[in-house]
């Protein structure tokens, strides 16, 4: 029941680009850092800064509704509030504490869906959005209990052996912490239970297992719809899960080749 981090992934804008991190701090009952603190509302999406919820992911400018968000590489410079955007030869920085740079990065992003997707900026405006600050508390997650996500590598393999194929790649599935060592789906049996990253290290709670949508289906180096994971994983095993979600209990360091234990 033992595992080993393999991989940590933040994603500061909800549906763009993963980051790898070499060593993130986990802090009781919050998030992991830096991920989703950003999302791109497609329209009016009924969220309120003041009394922020979990909004559906079909609000917002993801891979779940358009494919083509795949073809932008991302990355986030905390310490400038800088977003880099990447689309084929051009790069193009945006201040996402500005609202001019929110507003840029708003008009950029409408440019490339409006090329490759059935979208009309006019009709549909883009709008950031950015988790409340001074708080934990929020992100612009898909569900109210995805603090922390979990992805057994095994799981993602025994998938890709039972349909053919190329391996999938494990960035489709969006998780914070990838993990070798896992039986395939066995930690969709720990609900409940406690993980221990590390002898003495951060502990979270297993919340749930995690329920797959369309956003798998795109190839994160394509950005073309190329397979059907949820379909998949219906006709394979009788759920569309993998992965799990946890809550942080014991906050502390994790990086990439720590051990993960499973709580007697």
């Amino acid at each position: 029941m033992t595992g080993t981090v393999s991989a940590l992934w933040r994603h500061p804008v909800k549906g763009f680009t993963p980051e790898a991190v070499t060593q993130a701090t986990l802090s009781e009952g919050a998030f992991f850092p830096f991920d989703r603190l950003f999302a791109l509302e497609v329209g009016p999406s009924g969220f309120d800064p003041e009394a922020p919820r979990t909004i559906s992911k079909m609000k917002f400018a993801v891979l779940a509704r358009f494919a083509a968000v795949a073809r932008l590489r991302t990355q986030y410079d905390e310490d400038r509030a800088v977003l880099t955007v990447s689309d084929g030869g051009e790069t193009v920085e945006f201040a996402l504490d500005t609202g001019a740079g929110q507003q840029a990065l708003a008009r950029h992003v409408e440019g490339v869906l409006a090329v490759n997707e059935d979208y009309d900026p006019v009709v549909q405006p883009l709008n950031l959005l950015a988790a409340p600050e001074l708080t934990d508390a929020f992100r612009f997650t898909d569900s109210g209990k995805g603090f922390v996500s979990f992805l057994n590598l095994n799981s993602l393999r025994d998938v890709s052996a039972r349909i053919g194929g190329p391996a999938l790649d494990p960035l489709r599935l969006r998780a914070n912490i990838w993990v070798e060592d896992w039986s395939a789906f066995e930690d969709h049996r720990w609900v409940g239970r406690t993980l221990r990253i590390g002898d003495d290290g951060p502990e979270l709670e297993v919340l749930k297992p995690i329920v797959r949508c369309v956003a798998t289906h795109v190839n994160p180096t394509t950005a073309e719809r190329d397979i059907d994971l949820c379909t998949a994983l219906w006709d394979n095993y009788g759920h569309r899960d993998c992965g799990i979600y946890a809550r942080i209990v014991k906050g502390g360091d994790v990086s990439p080749g720590d051990a993960i234990h499973l709580v007697a």
